[in-house]
């Protein structure tokens, strides 16, 4: 497929997403509609959009391509488990909650409990921690578009990072979470009927039926899923699992993007049966993700196809768009780039809007500028609206410089980046959350957390970077996360103080 034909097929989809917007924004752009979506979502709607902006372009790519790598194989799906039963933990523990203190930013538990000073410690982590996830994820698929279409151009990667984010700011900045409810339904249906459809095309080419391809995969070197011979090493059963689970109970029921979707339910009813669908579909989805990995190495080796190399070392990551962009029909090219595009955008753009909420609800105070009966007036609501904007420009403005830095810098599988990023960043605050939900008649002294909460990692850093010399050559690998928690919940433990009020939330 022709460069200039993919870059007509992004801009006829962007166009679609914009049409969109702007149908939504014309009924109403306020903040209770960018914050909230006016609190009226449809519970499957959420569910089915969720989908989108939990998977990424990095499940898209990275996880299909480090099928090929011996270590790993299936090895993605034990953490995938792990996530399953993180969703159902969220669900009931931390949801509830959320509801029943009708909270904008799920932040707010921490001011109530703790303090401002913890508050916004936990905000400014979710900012940080959110910003650079999101920037990882639209590298990886700005990395492919530069690849094959840009570079075919002589337009700089920058350039390329830049109309990007201008794509995914046109389309949100108006509508906020009303929008992205609706697109991101969109680019989930277009990312599931990606997988599918790649499976079919890929199939059809190996001349394989279902139960051969099933068969295929199944005696294939990559499909190994449980590892349980070393638990020194970062495959091991248990500690994929346990990563699993707590890094989506800190980078789900603690992050503000994807929690923002459930808090625009009517209610915890709906909420609770939207993240149980999500669970399911989530699950399902991975299974056949990995086997898109597995038969794109069959695939590979048959048509004598190599990982394609980034400076003479090996780039997993490329596998699966040098094959459908260079070695399939034009459909299946196609189908790839929507649902890579799809996968990526949607998570991307459900990120600015949460950044963008937390900063101002959780900063500037937003859902709180308002009189004594609830009201606003005309001209502060217009102003509010003028401030989100340019908060909504900062982060679009912070993450292309992120997306450059890393592209500089840039070695590995961003998939392993991400994770490994998350450990460090999402650590603090199961460790806050988990001092408030439990140490239930004490508090802190507030102004000493962010000091805990920059420890906590720096410590978690050094023990990852010298682990093996410490601890009999063991691994460290998502299971830092529960490292990195346990770390800071001991050290707020030691400047917590009798609670002087009531903390039964």
């Amino acid at each position: 497929m022709s460069p200039i034909a993919i870059l007509s097929l992004i801009t006829i989809y962007f166009g679609l997403l914009i049409l969109i917007s702007s149908i939504i924004s014309k009924k109403s752009s306020d903040n209770d509609t960018f914050f909230k979506a006016n609190k009226n979502s449809k519970w499957y709607l959420v569910a089915f959009g969720m989908i989108g902006t939990a998977i990424s372009g990095i499940t898209f790519i990275s996880v299909p391509g480090e099928v090929g790598n011996p270590d790993l194989q299936f090895k993605y799906f034990q953490f995938v488990i792990g996530c399953a039963i993180g969703f159902i933990i969220v669900a009931k523990v931390l949801l509830p909650l959320y509801y029943r203190m009708n909270l904008t930013s799920i932040y707010g538990y921490i001011e109530q409990r703790l303090g401002i000073v913890s508050y916004k410690t936990a905000a400014t982590i979710f900012l940080i921690g959110r910003t650079i996830g999101s920037a990882f994820r639209l590298y990886l698929v700005i990395f492919v578009l530069q690849r094959y279409v840009f570079d075919f151009y002589n337009i700089p990667f920058a350039i390329t990072v830049l109309i990007s984010l201008a794509l995914i700011f046109a389309y949100t900045y108006r509508g906020g979470l009303k929008t992205i409810i609706i697109t991101d339904t969109l680019q989930t249906f277009f990312l599931i009927s990606s997988v599918f459809l790649t499976i079919f095309f890929i199939c059809r080419s190996l001349n394989y039926n279902v139960i051969d391809a099933f068969e295929a995969v199944k005696k294939s070197n990559y499909s190994k899923v449980f590892f349980f011979e070393d638990y020194f090493k970062g495959t091991y059963f248990w500690k994929q699992i346990l990563g699993g689970i707590f890094i989506t109970i800190a980078t789900v029921g603690l992050d503000q993007d994807l929690m923002q979707k459930n808090l625009s339910c009517k209610n915890i009813g709906e909420a609770q049966k939207n993240m149980f669908t999500f669970t399911g579909v989530f699950v399902l989805i991975n299974i056949f993700f990995l086997s898109v990995g597995a038969l794109l190495y069959l695939y590979a080796a048959k048509n004598g196809i190599e990982v394609p190399l980034i400076d003479g070392n090996p780039r997993t990551d490329l596998l699966f768009p040098e094959i459908a962009i260079h070695h399939l029909t034009i459909i299946p090219t196609i189908v790839f780039l929507l649902g890579l595009t799809a996968a990526t955008f949607a998570t991307t753009d459900s990120a600015l809007t949460a950044l963008t909420t937390s900063f101002c609800v959780d900063f500037l105070g937003m859902d709180k500028k308002k009189s004594e009966d609830g009201s606003q007036k005309m001209e502060d609501e217009k102003k509010l609206v003028k401030t989100r904007h340019l908060v909504h420009v900062g982060f679009s403005v912070v993450m292309f410089m992120v997306i450059v830095i890393f592209n500089a810098i840039n070695d590995d599988s961003v998939v392993k980046m991400v994770f490994k990023i998350a450990t460090y960043t999402y650590g603090p605050l199961l460790g806050l959350y988990a001092f408030g939900l439990i140490m239930k008649t004490k508090t802190v002294h507030d102004k000493l957390v962010p000091f805990i909460c920059l420890l906590s990692p720096a410590i978690c850093f050094f023990i990852s970077k010298y682990s093996t010399g410490l601890f009999g050559d063991y691994v460290f690998d998502n299971e830092l996360i529960i490292v990195n928690g346990l770390l800071t919940f001991l050290g707020l433990i030691l400047i917590c103080k009798p609670a002087t009020s009531n903390t039964e939330f």
